[in-house]
């Protein structure tokens, strides 16, 4: 029977990756999506996209690849941050044409769920959300706008305001454990930071994970326990 698998942010952990793609034990017929963030942070963001091709992973726009990928396009490295250069540098033309064709998110009408980065802004139209929210979206602040935690550090996540349908699965937003609600499932538990990677059997309603190696980069939001 085949299955629809969403994994949660990367973040250029190529090792874990691997690890939970051995662990899920990914048949011919299973669907796998990414949930974006593939890339920076980790040690091995180039080997991440390997895989993900490899695996024939279907993965979303995060706002680091997004951020990449607006340098490239506009021939502007000023965008970049200290931890982008590194992988800009190291990707092929063949990891450059993966990047170009993600979607802001992925909407399977059968299961009555969407897959995003981030997230929406609740009682909007999930279909005419601007990538600006679908890539950064965390928290919805004072003013009903979306932001992420650190402009609004007291203001309450989106994903307590969503009220469905679509059931929304999302990474993004780093957290120790998985963040469910009745309409939506947060799984970023912050591997790069010293958590797990994540994946999320959708039919089956199971959660899978690998503990991170070490943590590669450090978090204001999220404390892992040793």
């Amino acid at each position: 029977m085949s299955r629809t698998i969403a994994i949660g942010d990367i973040h250029g952990c190529a090792d874990e990756f691997e690890e939970l793609l051995d662990a899920l034990n990914i048949g011919p017929e299973d669907r796998v999506i990414q949930l974006g963030d593939l890339v920076n942070h980790g040690p091995h963001s180039q080997r991440v996209l390997e895989l993900a091709r490899a695996y024939k992973i279907e993965a979303i726009l995060g706002n680091h690849e997004l951020r990449l990928l607006n340098a490239r396009r506009n021939n502007n490295d000023g965008v970049l941050k200290d931890y982008d250069k590194p992988t800009f540098e190291q990707l092929s033309e063949e990891d450059w044409v993966y990047l170009e064709a993600l979607p802001d998110y992925i909407y399977d009408a059968e299961l009555e769920s969407i897959f995003v980065h981030a997230g929406f802004l609740p009682n909007e139209d999930w279909r005419k959300q601007p990538t600006s929210v679908t890539t950064q979206i965390q928290v919805i602040d004072p003013l009903g706008q979306p932001a992420k935690r650190s402009r609004a550090p007291k203001a309450p996540a989106w994903a307590d305001f969503w009220e469905g349908p679509p059931y929304v699965i999302y990474g993004h937003t780093p957290r120790p454990k998985v963040y469910k609600t009745s309409c939506s499932l947060g799984i970023d538990t912050g591997c790069v930071y010293g958590g797990h990677l994540t994946a999320y059997d959708v039919e089956a309603k199971t959660i899978l994970q690998v503990r991170a190696r070490k943590a590669y980069a450090r978090s204001r939001h999220l404390t892992v326990s040793a």
